[in-house]
């Protein structure tokens, strides 16, 4: 694959920024601004940028997605009530009067044990299907040889 110029990878990032816009991409990029309709749209037809902005683009999607490892973390990190929360809490002034304020608190019990009750099914703790195995082939000669219906 040919090596990318300083301008073509200016080219990918000002194409990914502009959600899109081969032309706006190429002026800001530095290319002429006669020739950046032009000079876009022949970048677009180039095999080594067009790979260069899918993997930015999979990978600018890899980070917003959260995979299977960070969300155990989480959960984990929820169940061991390591991490808190901000909840508006009603703080009495006085003469039965109340003023919300935000406070901090740990992740509730309820939150905590929910976390531990979907780690245990992720690792199999838990079974909620029955797998059974049925020899299908001796069900069907049973079957055809009449010996199904003589053990019933």
């Amino acid at each position: 694959m040919e090596k990318l110029t300083e301008k073509q990878k200016r080219f990918i990032d000002f194409y990914i920024q502009t959600g899109g816009n081969a032309s706006e991409a190429a002026r800001l990029a530095g290319y002429s601004e006669k020739t950046a309709r032009a000079s876009g749209a022949e970048n677009l037809t180039k095999p080594n940028i067009k790979t260069a902005i899918d993997a930015r683009l999979k990978e600018l999607d890899d980070k917003r997605t959260a995979d299977t490892k960070e969300i155990l973390h989480y959960m984990t990190s929820v169940m061991r009530g390591e991490l808190s929360e901000e909840v508006v809490s009603a703080i009495g002034t006085g003469d039965g009067c109340f003023e919300p304020k935000i406070v901090v608190k740990k992740v509730g019990i309820k939150e905590r044990n929910k976390c531990a009750e979907m780690l245990a099914r992720v690792n199999g703790m838990f079974k909620d299907k029955v797998e059974v195995e049925v020899d299908a082939s001796k069900m069907l000669m049973d079957a055809l040889t009449g010996a199904w219906d003589s053990e019933r």
